[in-house]
C-alpha cells in the first residue's frame, strides 16, 4: 500500500509542476513523518513544514516561571506531564527546582492527581493544565470530579489552548505561505471536521485530517496534492475511524460547561484572541492562577533560540544558530527541542533524514 501511495504521489506531483509546501499542523505528525523518512521519500517539489501543534512548545516560558513560583509555598504539590519539567522558564526549569527539593510529580493523566490530592489533605495539589482540545476535556472531568468530592485542595494552573484560534492568526498574519494542511485525527476526533471550514473558505488552503501511521500520513499528502493540482481547496477526511463531521458530543460538552475562553498568549505567536481555556464561572475556585494571584503570563520573545519562528513554520530548525550547537536534547535551549513532539527534537533524533 505505501509503495503505490508513493508511486500516485510522484505521479500527482508531476502534475504540479511548481513547488509546494504541506504544514503538519500536529506534533505527532512531526515525529511520524521523522520516523518513517517520509521527507525522504516524496518529489523533490513537495516540501514539509510543522506548524504550531505541540502545546508543549507553544507554552511561554513564563508559564513555567509560575509554576515555580507556586513551588516556593511549601503547601504545593505541582503535578505535571513529564515533558513540561525539563522546558526552559526564564527562571530555569522545573526539573532543577525538584532537584533542589520542591514537590514536583510526574503524573501521566490528570486523573493521578485527583488520587494525589486525596492523600495529601494537608497540600494543595496544582496540576499544570497544558494541552489542545484533546486534553482539555479530561482536566474538566477532573475538576468536576474534585468538586462533587468536596476536594478543597486542588487546582489547575490554565495552561490550555485551542487549535483553530491559532490558525487563523498564523494564516491571517501572512507571514507563513502553504499550500495545504495536514490535519491531526485526534484533535479532529474531539472537535469534528467543521471548525477546519474557514481555512479553505477564507485562504483557500485544502485540508486533509489524517491519522498518524506512515500509511495514514502518506494518503493525506496525496490527497492534498490532488487538490492543488485540481484547483480545489476544501476539508477532507483520511481518517474517519476517529475523525467525524461532528466530533464528540460529550466532550465537547465538558468543554463548554468547564472552561471559558480566554485571550492567551502563546510561544512564536504572541497573544491570539479567544484562543485559551480557563475554569468558568462556576469552576472558578479550582483556578491556581486565581487563588494564588497570579497574573496570565505573557510571551516576549525567545532571545537567540529561534523556536517561535519554528513554530510558525518559517524557520526548520537548521537554520537556528542554536541547533546542535548549543541547543540539544540534553542541554534544550527551547521548548522544541524538549518535547517530544517538538521539530527541533525530530529534527536531532533523526538526523539521517535531514543530513543525508
Amino acid at each position: 500500500m505505501e509503495e503505490q501511495l508513493t508511486e500516485a504521489i510522484f505521479a500527482a506531483g508531476k502534475r504540479l509542476k511548481r513547488q509546494i509546501t504541506l504544514m503538519e499542523v500536529c506534533g505527532t505528525h512531526t515525529m511520524s513523518i521523522f520516523r518513517h523518512g517520509i521527507k525522504s521519500i516524496l518529489p523533490e517539489n513537495i516540501q514539509l513544514i510543522s506548524g504550531p501543534g505541540c502545546p508543549v512548545c507553544v507554552t511561554p516560558p513564563q508559564y513555567i516561571d509560575q509554576a515555580i513560583q507556586l513551588t516556593k509555598n511549601e503547601e504545593v504539590i505541582i503535578c505535571s506531564f513529564g515533558d513540561m519539567l525539563r522546558v526552559p522558564g526564564i527562571e530555569g526549569t522545573l526539573e532543577n527546582t525538584r532537584m533542589y527539593g520542591a514537590d514536583i510529580r510526574i503524573v501521566y493523566s490528570p486523573l493521578d492527581s485527583i488520587k494525589i490530592a486525596k492523600d495529601n489533605p494537608g497540600k494543595m495539589v496544582v496540576f499544570l493544565a497544558v494541552g489542545f482540545e484533546t486534553t482539555s476535556p479530561v482536566v474538566g472531568l477532573c475538576m468536576k470530579q474534585a468538586e462533587d468530592e468536596g476536594l478543597g485542595n486542588f487546582l489547575i494552573l490554565p495552561g490550555l489552548k485551542q487549535l483553530f484560534p491559532a490558525l487563523k492568526s498564523l494564516f491571517s498574519a501572512g507571514e507563513v505561505k502553504v499550500d495545504g494542511l495536514i490535519c491531526p485525527g485526534h484533535v479532529t476526533s474531539v472537535t469534528g471536521q467543521a471548525p477546519y471550514g474557514f481555512i479553505p473558505e477564507m485562504y483557500g488552503i485544502p485540508c486533509v485530517i489524517a491519522g498518524f501511521e506512515l500509511t495514514d500520513i502518506l494518503m493525506s499528502i496525496y490527497m492534498l496534492i490532488l487538490q492543488v493540482a485540481e484547483g480545489r481547496a476544501c476539508v477532507e477526511n483520511a481518517y474517519k475511524k476517529a475523525g467525524t463531521e461532528a466530533g464528540n458530543a460529550r466532550a465537547l460538552k465538558v468543554i463548554d460547561r468547564m472552561f471559558q475562553k480566554v485571550d492567551d498568549s502563546w510561544r512564536g505567536l504572541g497573544i491570539i484572541p479567544q484562543s485559551g481555556l480557563e475554569p468558568s464561572e462556576d469552576y472558578e475556585q479550582r483556578n491556581a492562577r486565581t487563588y494564588y494571584k497570579l497574573e496570565r503570563p505573557v510571551w516576549t520573545g525567545d532571545g537567540a533560540c529561534s523556536c517561535g519562528d519554528v513554530i510558525k513554520g518559517l524557520k526548520t530548525p537548521l537554520e537556528c544558530p542554536l541547533f546542535r550547537n548549543v541547543c540539544t536534547p540534553q542541554s534544550p535551549i527551547g521548548a522544541c527541542m524538549v518535547s517530544s513532539e517538538g521539530s527541533c527534537a525530530a529534527y536531532y533524533k533523526y538526523n539521517k533524514c535531514v543530513y543525508t
